[in-house]
């Protein structure tokens, strides 16, 4: 069997992620900002561009639900 060790680590961090933020948003409704920032603070670089499909994908397998709405700045 042939595994490629980049295909598992990307897997496993994928996986890592969707936990970390099913974590946060357990707390309370969180905007996409306040993820990331809660995953700067513990030193995880998350972008906005790898955010958006795991909560899509997490949305379509019933996991989670959310609205799209714009924060007052």
């Amino acid at each position: 069997m042939n595994i490629n060790a980049d295909n598992v680590k990307s897997q496993m961090r994928k996986g890592y992620l969707e936990y970390c933020i099913l974590l946060i948003i357990n707390k309370r409704p969180s905007y996409t900002s306040d993820i990331i920032n809660e995953l700067k603070e513990a030193r995880m670089i998350v972008v906005e561009g790898t955010l958006y499909p795991l909560l899509s994908r997490l949305k379509n397998n019933g996991i989670l639900t959310y609205d799209w709405t714009t924060r007052a700045v």
